[in-house]
């Protein structure tokens, strides 16, 4: 139980990655702050969990956040550890992007980070091994047509945690990236749909197009994605800072 009695916020906790990260620093002990904007999934992962609780918010806005992490603390004391997994990927051609969708991807992947680190900053400096993951992509070290707002969004999410793993080097917090190829999750299922709707490719035909990428071909695990985010978040990993980890099955950056 290396993480026993540490507190943790995932944001995004209710589904794919974030929950498969929950229950991977569960299995250490840790107590359990699943914030997202759908509580019903939340309380259904939280409820499998031996000390975590659901609190719903919008990761875009601050106050949202701010009451959320106070929620959190007033269950579980200070936060130890900040997984910022929540995210969106529209996708499209960049000539007919609307603007509404470049603002929300970023207030959602981009300002969403600024608001969290922010406003745990004060707990992870005070903890004696504080730890933020951000779950990227392999979107924030290369670029993917029809993602723009994506891709710039996660080559942002890699700069801050390099920015802050900069800042606080000199002290016990540390500020990493996950960047997961294309990973089983609801996200990329809808990928494939929209791939197949406007090629009329199969679906598997679709899911080729994804796993390409990737040399292994196919597509990654939640679980796997996790496993690096607990390393990460472990007491022995205290030089590991600044860092941004592909998982992504020897996939080319």
């Amino acid at each position: 139980m290396r993480l026993e009695n540490i507190h943790a916020v995932v944001t995004g906790g209710g589904s794919g990655i974030g929950a498969a990260i929950a229950r991977a620093l569960a299995t250490e002990g840790a107590r359990l702050t699943l914030i997202g904007r759908r509580r019903d999934p939340l309380e259904a992962v939280a409820a499998t969990l031996p000390q975590a609780i659901a609190v719903t918010a919008d990761v875009a806005d601050r106050a949202s956040v701010d009451a959320a992490f106070a929620q959190a603390r007033a269950v579980h004391g200070p936060i130890g550890i900040l997984i910022n997994n929540a995210g969106i990927a529209p996708s499209g051609p960049f000539a007919r992007l609307p603007p509404e969708a470049w603002s929300q991807t970023m207030a959602v992947n981009l300002d969403a980070l600024f608001h969290c680190c922010q406003s745990a900053l004060p707990d992870l400096l005070a903890a004696p091994a504080g730890r933020i993951v951000t779950i990227a992509s392999t979107a924030g070290v290369k670029g993917y047509g029809y993602v723009a707002p994506y891709v710039a969004s996660k080559h942002g999410a890699i700069g801050l945690m390099r920015a802050l793993a900069a800042e606080f080097a000199g002290t016990a917090l540390t500020a990493n990236s996950v960047c997961p190829g294309f990973t089983d999750t609801d996200i990329v299922a809808r990928a494939i749909e929209t791939i197949s709707t406007h090629t009329g490719r199969s679906g598997d035909e679709a899911l080729a197009e994804l796993t390409r990428h990737n040399p292994q071909k196919r597509l990654i695990e939640p679980e796997e994605v996790a496993a690096t985010t607990l390393w990460l978040c472990l007491p022995a990993s205290r030089s590991i800072t600044g860092q941004a980890i592909a998982v992504a099955g020897g996939e080319i950056m």
